[in-house]
Protein backbone atom coordinates (compact mmCIF):
# COMPACT_ATOMS: atom_id res chain seq x y z
CA UNK A 1 0.00 0.00 0.00
CA UNK A 2 1.25 3.59 -0.71
CA UNK A 3 0.74 5.86 1.65
CA UNK A 4 0.90 9.61 1.11
CA UNK A 5 1.88 12.12 3.44
CA UNK A 6 1.37 15.90 3.17
CA UNK A 7 3.43 18.03 5.47
CA UNK A 8 5.77 21.09 5.75
CA UNK A 9 7.80 22.82 7.99
CA UNK A 10 7.53 22.55 11.40
CA UNK A 11 5.23 20.08 11.41
CA UNK A 12 5.02 18.23 14.60
CA UNK A 13 7.61 15.70 14.85
CA UNK A 14 6.00 12.82 16.79
CA UNK A 15 3.36 13.28 14.73
CA UNK A 16 5.08 12.58 11.38
CA UNK A 17 8.34 10.22 12.49
CA UNK A 18 6.03 8.21 15.14
CA UNK A 19 3.58 7.30 12.09
CA UNK A 20 6.24 6.97 9.30
CA UNK A 21 7.93 3.86 11.39
CA UNK A 22 4.34 2.64 12.46
CA UNK A 23 3.04 2.74 8.84
CA UNK A 24 6.33 0.67 7.64
CA UNK A 25 6.02 -1.69 10.30
CA UNK A 26 3.55 -3.02 8.60
CA UNK A 27 4.97 -2.96 5.25
CA UNK A 28 3.33 -0.29 3.57
CA UNK A 29 5.55 2.44 1.40
CA UNK A 30 5.87 5.80 2.85
CA UNK A 31 5.50 8.98 0.41
CA UNK A 32 6.62 12.50 1.92
CA UNK A 33 5.12 15.70 -0.38
CA UNK A 34 5.90 18.89 0.58
CA UNK A 35 5.76 22.27 -0.76
CA UNK A 36 9.78 22.62 -1.24
CA UNK A 37 12.70 19.86 -2.25
CA UNK A 38 14.72 18.51 -0.15
CA UNK A 39 14.51 18.01 3.56
CA UNK A 40 12.16 20.18 5.78
CA UNK A 41 12.50 20.20 9.82
CA UNK A 42 10.09 19.96 12.62
CA UNK A 43 9.37 22.26 15.41
CA UNK A 44 11.54 20.43 17.42
CA UNK A 45 14.43 19.92 15.08
CA UNK A 46 13.75 16.83 13.50
CA UNK A 47 13.99 17.02 9.59
CA UNK A 48 12.72 14.67 6.49
CA UNK A 49 13.63 14.13 3.31
CA UNK A 50 10.77 15.09 1.30
CA UNK A 51 10.10 12.67 -2.00
CA UNK A 52 7.35 15.01 -3.69
CA UNK A 53 6.26 18.53 -4.02
CA UNK A 54 2.30 19.10 -3.88
CA UNK A 55 2.08 19.83 -7.98
CA UNK A 56 3.95 16.35 -8.64
CA UNK A 57 1.43 13.80 -6.64
CA UNK A 58 -1.27 11.99 -8.33
CA UNK A 59 -3.70 11.56 -5.74
CA UNK A 60 -4.68 8.32 -7.78
CA UNK A 61 -1.41 6.32 -7.12
CA UNK A 62 -1.82 6.74 -3.62
CA UNK A 63 -3.47 4.30 -0.94
CA UNK A 64 -4.37 6.62 1.67
CA UNK A 65 -3.07 9.98 3.16
CA UNK A 66 -2.06 11.31 6.44
CA UNK A 67 -1.92 14.80 8.03
CA UNK A 68 -0.03 15.49 10.76
CA UNK A 69 -0.51 18.49 12.65
CA UNK A 70 2.47 21.07 14.41
CA UNK A 71 1.96 24.21 11.95
CA UNK A 72 2.39 22.70 9.20
CA UNK A 73 -1.03 22.34 7.93
CA UNK A 74 -1.46 26.23 8.17
CA UNK A 75 0.98 26.05 5.50
CA UNK A 76 0.21 22.68 3.21
CA UNK A 77 -3.77 24.49 3.28
CA UNK A 78 -2.44 27.64 1.50
CA UNK A 79 -1.76 25.31 -0.94
CA UNK A 80 -4.35 24.79 -3.49
CA UNK A 81 -3.01 21.32 -5.05
CA UNK A 82 -2.52 20.18 -1.89
CA UNK A 83 -6.13 20.52 -1.00
CA UNK A 84 -7.18 19.13 -3.65
CA UNK A 85 -5.34 16.00 -3.17
CA UNK A 86 -6.74 15.78 -0.07
CA UNK A 87 -10.33 16.35 -0.91
CA UNK A 88 -9.87 13.81 -3.58
CA UNK A 89 -8.56 11.17 -1.36
CA UNK A 90 -11.36 11.94 1.27
CA UNK A 91 -13.75 11.98 -0.73
CA UNK A 92 -13.30 8.44 -2.83
CA UNK A 93 -13.32 6.84 0.50
CA UNK A 94 -9.38 6.25 0.94
CA UNK A 95 -8.54 6.24 4.56
CA UNK A 96 -7.38 9.59 5.92
CA UNK A 97 -6.17 10.15 9.50
CA UNK A 98 -5.23 13.23 10.57
CA UNK A 99 -4.27 14.59 14.21
CA UNK A 100 -3.66 17.67 16.06
CA UNK A 101 -3.89 20.84 13.72
CA UNK A 102 -3.60 18.36 10.58
CA UNK A 103 -7.97 18.60 10.14
CA UNK A 104 -7.07 22.33 9.15
CA UNK A 105 -6.35 20.85 5.29
CA UNK A 106 -9.88 19.36 5.50
CA UNK A 107 -10.94 22.26 6.75
CA UNK A 108 -10.03 23.98 3.58
CA UNK A 109 -11.36 21.09 1.21
CA UNK A 110 -14.70 21.42 2.40
CA UNK A 111 -14.85 17.50 3.41
CA UNK A 112 -16.29 17.64 6.76
CA UNK A 113 -19.84 18.38 6.95
CA UNK A 114 -21.51 15.76 8.84
CA UNK A 115 -18.57 14.02 10.19
CA UNK A 116 -17.14 13.31 13.14
CA UNK A 117 -13.75 13.95 14.38
CA UNK A 118 -11.53 15.66 17.13
CA UNK A 119 -8.78 18.11 16.45
CA UNK A 120 -6.51 20.15 18.79
CA UNK A 121 -8.60 22.25 20.77
CA UNK A 122 -7.67 25.16 19.63
CA UNK A 123 -9.23 24.75 16.33
CA UNK A 124 -11.77 22.90 17.75
CA UNK A 125 -13.84 25.98 16.60
CA UNK A 126 -12.77 25.23 12.98
CA UNK A 127 -14.18 22.10 13.14
CA UNK A 128 -17.00 22.64 14.27
CA UNK A 129 -17.52 25.38 11.69
CA UNK A 130 -16.58 23.30 9.02
CA UNK A 131 -20.06 21.47 9.90
CA UNK A 132 -17.98 18.98 11.58
CA UNK A 133 -19.11 17.14 15.38
CA UNK A 134 -16.09 17.88 17.43
CA UNK A 135 -15.54 14.69 20.07
CA UNK A 136 -13.10 15.57 22.53
CA UNK A 137 -11.47 11.72 22.38
CA UNK A 138 -8.11 10.45 22.25
CA UNK A 139 -9.65 8.48 18.75
CA UNK A 140 -12.35 9.11 17.07
CA UNK A 141 -13.08 7.01 13.63
CA UNK A 142 -15.81 8.15 11.38
CA UNK A 143 -16.47 5.61 8.60
CA UNK A 144 -12.62 6.40 6.45
CA UNK A 145 -11.09 9.26 8.56
CA UNK A 146 -9.15 8.58 11.93
CA UNK A 147 -8.50 11.75 13.96
CA UNK A 148 -6.98 12.48 17.15
CA UNK A 149 -6.13 15.44 19.50
CA UNK A 150 -2.29 15.21 20.07
CA UNK A 151 0.89 13.31 20.48
CA UNK A 152 -0.01 11.82 23.77
CA UNK A 153 -3.02 10.44 21.35
CA UNK A 154 -0.36 8.65 18.88
CA UNK A 155 -0.64 5.22 20.19
CA UNK A 156 -4.53 5.56 19.97
CA UNK A 157 -4.72 7.14 16.76
CA UNK A 158 -2.45 4.49 14.64
CA UNK A 159 -4.04 1.43 16.33
CA UNK A 160 -6.91 2.67 14.76
CA UNK A 161 -5.61 3.88 11.02
CA UNK A 162 -3.42 0.93 11.19
CA UNK A 163 -6.75 -1.29 11.02
CA UNK A 164 -8.23 0.47 8.12
CA UNK A 165 -4.87 -0.22 6.14
CA UNK A 166 -5.52 -4.14 6.58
Amino acid sequence: MKVLFLTADTFEDLELLYPVHRIKEEGHEVYIASNKEGTISGKHGYSVKVDMLFDEVDPDEFDTLVLPGGRAPEIVRIYPKAVKIAKKMFETGKPVASICHGPQVLISAGVLKGRKGTCAVTIRDDLINAGAEYIDKEVVVDGNWVSSRHPGDLYAWMREFVKLLK
